[in-house]
């Protein structure tokens, strides 16, 4: 009687716990003990069936790694998986296992554990670890690096596939005129290990009409597919191709408003056989994407104003003038990884027929007052550069320069180096040039290596350094095929490099170029280092002496 009074009691108990409780033999057949808290909701594997057919596809290959470890250590198992719900095979819920070890007289073990459910718990920590990963974005300097961060803070773990479509600017809601398509630009992706890579989109890329719909009504959407994969309507034809190339299950779709505005369009896929988002795994995501509103409003503000610094910055950088005998050719290339702008410029004046001023230089400072600043002195020395003449001194034009830029109280530092080519006999020219703290022009005979015009001292000290200095001028020639390329720091300085390995290295990149007998501006262009190495403005003019016809 006593023994039946103590089952009846543990009964009872078991029946009031909110959790499920179970065993697993040691041959893994599960009986549930307890049919408390979510037991009746979730799948029981049959005869035909392990109970790890019951675990989510993400988790398995890690849940089966935990089991077994508890297994071969007989310690205990404290974790939370998803588990699939009953008459729902794309259903899953995330559920609290703790599982303990017990060994029976035979030295079998068998586990006793526990399962409660623990969606909400999940669901709130994984709404914090994925805004703390959207820390990142308002230290984005463009919008591209902002969806990129943004992409990978919610793949693989919510999703297989992330693409961010910015909307066309100027486009009402993001809608052409004269098409039911929205339209968008391609931006970055994340991608999980093992999908195909995403086919290359063009600048005029249209997403279809479902897409239309959620950047106009600014809601989000959901999409689940059937077994045969995305239907052939609703979406453009290559993103069906790539989702059923990639086995997709469903595709949320997430308008990004700013200031009530629909400035992107993330797309979230499934892919793989992973069971589909659901309205639960939307709200998160929705939650996600909304945390992007403060940050691109601040990257969007900051590229508005840098755009209109480089217009106006590019609105003194003049076309080199046209000049019997030279071809010249000249760049400017805003650094691609800031939000600021530089004080760089270059400029040519044609003094006369058989006469050319040309300079390039540099203003500390990266905001609109260093590209101001670079107006102003550019102005100055292009006057003093034309009213002096053909046989002015480049040292006496850069130190009246200096006098005059210091008495205006305008930048606190110039870099810069002005020459004067003037034509000789049988198609040579004379070049005379004065360096104020530039990084040293660079020669490129037609027949003999590169070198560098450095003089037989150092560079004279930058403008607004000194109040009083007698400048160098060091006079070099150009023969026939020879070219003098003029450049800022940002071509050869880089963080954490030295200097005099990276002029090294310029030379003997321009000398692999030069060998190859390309036009001028294919040389210019192919001294530009790669696209994430540009961490400064890059400016370049280059002159090239051509024959005598």
């Amino acid at each position: 009687m006593k023994e039946k009074h103590l089952l009846r009691r543990y009964q009872a108990l078991m029946g009031a716990v909110p959790q499920s409780m179970w065993v697993m033999s040691s041959g893994g057949v599960v009986t549930v003990l307890s049919g408390g808290g979510i037991a009746a909701k979730l799948w029981t594997p049959g005869t035909d069936s392990s109970w790890m057919d019951a675990v989510h596809p993400k988790d398995r290959e890690w849940f089966q790694r935990a089991w077994r470890r508890a297994t071969q250590q007989q310690s205990p198992l404290n974790t939370i998986v998803r588990v699939r719900l009953d008459g729902a095979a794309d259903r899953f819920r995330h559920v609290k296992i703790i599982a303990a070890p017990v060994v029976d007289e035979a030295g079998q073990v068998e586990f006793v554990g526990t399962a409660s459910d623990a969606e909400d718990h999940w669901r709130t920590r994984m709404r914090e670890k994925l805004l703390a990963r959207m820390a990142a974005v308002p230290a984005a300097h463009n919008l591209s690096e902002a969806f990129l961060t943004t992409a990978a803070a919610v793949v693989p773990e919510l999703a297989d596939a992330v693409a961010i479509f910015r909307v066309v600017e100027g486009v009402e809601a993001g809608v052409r005129p004269s098409d039911v398509s929205a339209a968008a630009s391609p931006e970055r992706v994340g991608l999980a290990p093992g999908l195909p890579s995403l086919p290359p989109l063009d600048s005029d890329f249209l997403l279809g009409p479902v897409a239309q719909r959620a950047i106009e009504s600014q809601e989000a959407r959901l999409l689940v597919f059937g077994p045969d994969g995305p239907p052939g309507k609703g979406l453009s034809d290559v993103s069906v191709r790539w989702l059923r190339e990639a086995h997709a299950t469903g595709v949320a779709l997430l308008p990004v408003v700013v200031d009530g505005r629909t400035v992107a369009l993330a797309t979230i896929a499934t892919c793989r056989g992973n069971p589909p988002p659901d309205e639960a795994d939307l709200s998160l995501l929705r939650d996600v994407f909304q945390q992007m509103s403060g940050p691109l409003r601040r990257t969007m503000e900051l590229q508005s104003i840098r755009s209109k610094a480089l217009v106006l910055q590019q609105s003194f950088l003049a076309v080199p003038p046209s000049i019997d005998g030279l071809t010249i050719t000249a760049l400017y290339h805003p650094a691609d990884t800031s939000a600021e702008v530089g004080g760089d410029w270059y400029d040519a004046v044609r003094l006369s027929a058989d006469a050319l001023a040309l300079s390039i230089g540099d203003i500390a400072g990266h905001d609109l007052d260093a590209a101001t600043a670079m107006a102003r002195v550019n102005s100055i020395l292009r006057g003093l550069a034309y009213d002096s003449g053909p046989a002015a001194s480049p040292a006496v034009t850069l130190s009246r320069l200096d006098r005059i830029v210091q008495a205006l109280d305008s930048p606190a530092m110039v870099t810069a180096v002005h020459a004067i080519l003037r034509r000789q006999a049988e198609g040579d020219w004379h070049v005379a040039l004065s360096n104020a703290g530039h990084p040293p022009p660079l020669l490129i005979p037609a027949n003999a290596p590169s070198r560098y015009l450095n003089g037989l001292t150092s560079p004279d000290p930058p403008l607004c350094v000194t109040d009083s200095l007698t400048r160098a001028t060091l006079h070099t020639h150009l023969c026939a095929g020879d070219t003098l390329v003029f450049y800022t720091d940002g071509l050869v300085e880089t963080p954490d490099t030295d200097i005099g390995d990276n002029l090294r290295q310029l030379r003997e990149h321009t000398d692999t170029l030069a060998r190859r007998g390309l036009p001028l501006p294919s040389v210019i262009r192919g001294l530009l280092p790669p696209l994430h190495h540009r961490r400064d403005d890059i400016a370049i003019i280059a002159l090239r002496a051509r024959p005598e016809s």
